[in-house]
């Protein structure tokens, strides 16, 4: 029997790449705090959210399904850059990211009725400079406040300020979907 994904998750671009690949899921989602310990070490965070939600969200599983929940962070310097409050917020965390580079880690968690899987994928992203007018446009165009670092890679950002990236894209965009699968084959 075929087991069922449930995506734990709002986020049109892990929706987007799970299609894009080829997998079959449905969507099922509750709100949960984004919230973690203060000592827990930076780069831990994300697979911490990860298990956190899909445990909150583990009463979607009811017979066969696997249960898929995600969260990134961008961290530069040891400081998790998350969604950013406002507009200003946002320019604050592209002005301290240009020029740098910076870590994007995604936590996964699967999860089913007896089993559960928690792994992170990193990826080096290495930003240009940008000007004062370059973020503001970036900010005031594309709006970027549901997005951990307040940029989204596939946007203007990525195209015109990223030179390069040590590890995987699709990490970066929300999804280390290449370990998904994989993972998802050996569930």
């Amino acid at each position: 029997m075929k087991r069922q994904l449930i995506l734990a998750s709002k986020s049109p671009r892990r929706k987007q790449l799970l299609e894009q690949a080829g997998i079959e899921f449905t969507i099922q989602t509750k709100s949960v705090e984004e919230t973690y310990p203060d000592d827990l070490p930076v780069r831990e965070v994300p697979a911490y959210l990860s298990k956190k939600k899909a445990t909150e969200c583990a009463d979607f599983i009811i017979d066969n399904e696997i249960l898929l929940a995600a969260d990134s962070v961008v961290i530069l310097n040891d400081t998790i850059y998350g969604k950013p409050k406002d507009a200003e917020d946002a320019f604050q965390i592209i002005k301290a990211l240009s020029g740098n580079i910076h870590e994007v880690i995604t936590g996964v968690t699967l999860l089913s009725k007896d089993k559960e899987l928690t792994f992170s994928d990193v990826a080096f992203v290495h930003f240009m400079e940008l000007t004062d007018a370059e973020i503001r446009y970036y900010v005031d165009t594309f709006k970027p406040f549901d997005k951990a670092g307040a940029y989204a890679i596939q946007e203007w950002i990525g195209l015109t300020k990223i030179a390069k990236i040590d590890g995987s894209y699709y990490n970066i965009m929300g999804l280390p979907i290449h370990r998904v699968y994989e993972a998802l084959q050996e569930f």
